[in-house]
């Protein structure tokens, strides 16, 4: 099913797709580097492998294993031009000690990843420790939120790529959910006041269409 949803935004757009490829959906590395051959072969100009295992008894990988896994990973990807970010998920599930974050990404380096990502990390100190321990190679960098930074401050830390994660679907459903409580509750439209004109939104989709017609 996931394969089908990136094939399917591959397919969609010219624009270079990322794929969020969660732990590789699977334990084993050969079977990690199966799934992202699978991956690459829908088109992905990249994708992102994680150390997160989904078990709240054991929420990481251990880092030999995490290892192993991008390995596989980068040897799944080959020649394909398709680029690999290794993901630390210390931050997402608790762990927050930035040593065991730079520890797992300079190893992912090592092992073949073109681009680190840590997400959840937000501290000046950290981003700027992270750049440093995996330099020359490029870092992702989550801002889902108002955390302080603007893409001029993330770059001057030395990131080289941002991610929002799902920050501009929650922007979207947070208005949506905000005008209908108060139609609901109150009777009142103060909450299309920041509705997007009908002329506005056609010419996007028109000038979409043309996009994808040339």
């Amino acid at each position: 099913m996931m394969l089908a949803h990136i094939r399917e935004i591959v397919e969609a757009t010219e624009i270079p797709v990322n794929a969020d490829f969660e732990n590789g959906y699977a334990e084993d590395p050969s079977e990690v580097a199966e799934n992202v051959r699978l991956c690459v072969d829908t088109g992905v100009a990249g994708l992102s492998i994680e150390d997160s295992t989904g078990r709240k008894e054991q929420p990481l990988y251990g880092v030999d294993a995490a290892v192993e896994r991008i390995r596989a990973a980068r040897k799944a990807i080959g020649d394909s031009g398709a680029f690999l970010v290794a993901r630390a998920e210390c931050f997402l599930v608790g762990v927050t000690n930035i040593d065991e974050v730079i520890r797992r990404l300079t190893a992912y380096a090592d092992a073949g990843a073109d681009c680190l990502y840590a997400p959840g990390i937000r501290d000046r100190e950290h981003i700027s420790a992270v750049v440093t321990a995996v330099a020359p190679k490029p870092v992702n960098l989550l801002i889902g939120g108002t955390v302080g930074l603007t893409m001029s401050d993330a770059a001057a830390l030395g990131v080289r790529r941002v991610s929002v994660g799902g920050a501009l679907a929650r922007v979207a459903w947070g208005g949506f959910i905000r005008a209908a409580k108060q139609l609901a509750e109150d009777g009142r439209f103060d909450g299309f006041m920041d509705a997007a004109p009908h002329a506005e939104l056609q010419e996007f989709f028109r000038d979409d269409a043309k996009r994808h017609k040339g």
